[in-house]
């Protein structure tokens, strides 16, 4: 179906790793082959993973104003939510009852977060910056003398946890206040998801620090100074910080799963639709990161620009994890490939494992941020300085 002036119409539903990394891979694979509308809930982009070090004063979340990056690569911005599709007519319709008439559609809604452990302080990010630094404070004056860092079932991208975790440990140690901090996961090894290397590294960097691992255990709820496991014995804690779950975010005429979940093909288009693809955490891939919806939105980004016209070769999702773990010290690089029969191979260390070492490993998207850097302000207002 073409689209206006023979230009391939390309609505992206999203503001979020997924969606950005979709818009500057077509614009560089398709060219001006494509018309690119972006339709995003909010006006800013954060870069949400360098928000765990916001509490220790090492940096902070990064804000880009949404019309701004799309101007720059020449893509429209529209504000609004996606409510429904009408595949067969290739109609989109805002939340707001806007139709929208697309050749091709990108879901990168992403996912709804909830919490998953009752009780616990729900650490989604800046929003909980603030909240986990009078945990941190209280900590570090003897006030609180136990302290357990909970990953709930389900969550299958519990690094960040990791690193408040670990950061937390490095700023006691400085402080040199003994405090007991535990970390509890129904992973049957930290960080599994990273293969054997990976999770004997982070092992390391939990004992070096003195926190200590219990894995292979599932949390219920945290009540009354006590962390209640399914099944077994309740853990002491005086605080507890847990990551939220998530669900997917329904979208009328868009099949899902029970969670709410999209299913899609090695090219990311979504099972028994046409023209409608799905990238990031609201597919039904069970790892929620932002290199790897960046890696989805790129396998759907080829497939659009060969459908518009474009010479390009199909890149089918074959999922590669890059994790950049902070410390409070030197930070530790993972790196595992944990799709197309790679048997998750595994590296990790000190040294970058990949280019440009950031937090997310975007393809295009990365580059695109960092020859923006000027559009950047932190989190709450200021300009920022810090670096992706």
């Amino acid at each position: 179906m073409p689209g206006r002036q023979d230009r391939y119409r390309v609505l992206i539903a999203g503001g979020g790793v997924a969606a950005l990394e979709a818009m500057v891979a077509l614009r560089t694979l398709a060219e001006d082959r494509v018309d690119i509308e972006l339709l995003a809930p909010d006006r800013d982009f954060y870069y949400r993973p360098l928000a765990v070090t916001e509490p220790f004063g090492a940096g902070e979340a990064l804000r880009f104003d949404i019309r701004a990056l799309a101007t720059g690569c020449g893509a429209k911005h529209r504000l609004g939510s996606l409510a429904a599709v009408s595949p067969g007519k290739h109609r989109a319709t805002t939340g707001h009852g806007d139709p929208i008439h697309y050749d091709s559609l990108i879901l990168a809604t992403g996912a709804r977060p909830y919490i998953a452990v009752p009780g616990a302080l729900t650490y989604r990010g800046s929003q909980d910056s603030l909240a986990f630094s009078r945990i941190l404070a209280e900590a570090c004056s003897g006030e609180v003398k136990t302290l357990a860092f909970v990953v709930p079932s389900r969550v299958t991208w519990p690094l960040p946890l990791y690193e408040l975790a670990l950061q937390t440990a490095t700023r006691l140690a400085a402080e040199e206040v003994e405090v007991e901090i535990r970390l509890l996961t129904p992973e049957e090894a930290p960080l599994g998801v990273f293969g054997r290397e990976g999770s004997e590294v982070v092992s390391g960097l939990l004992a070096g620090k003195g926190i200590e691992l219990v894995s292979g255990v599932h949390a219920e709820r945290f009540d009354k100074g006590l962390v209640h496991l399914v099944p077994g014995v309740p853990v002491p804690a005086e605080r507890a910080i847990a990551l939220p779950g998530l669900r997917g975010i329904p979208i009328g005429g868009v099949p899902a799963d029970g969670s709410g979940f999209v299913h899609v093909n090695a090219v990311c288009r979504v099972k028994d639709l046409d023209d409608v693809y799905a990238a990031g955490d609201g597919t039904s891939f069970p790892v929620k990161q932002g290199g790897l919806a960046a890696q989805m939105a790129d396998a759907a980004a080829s497939a659009i620009a060969a459908r518009a016209g474009a010479s390009v070769e199909l890149a089918p999702f074959d999922p590669v994890l890059r994790g950049l773990l902070l410390t409070g010290t030197e930070p530790t690089y993972l790196r595992a490939e944990i799709g197309g029969g790679h048997m998750y191979a595994s590296t990790a260390g000190e040294s970058p494992l990949w280019w440009p070492a950031g937090k997310i490993a975007a393809r295009y998207l990365s580059p695109y941020l960092a020859e923006h850097a000027d559009l950047a302000f932190g989190a709450f207002g200021e300009r920022s300085t810090t670096r992706l």
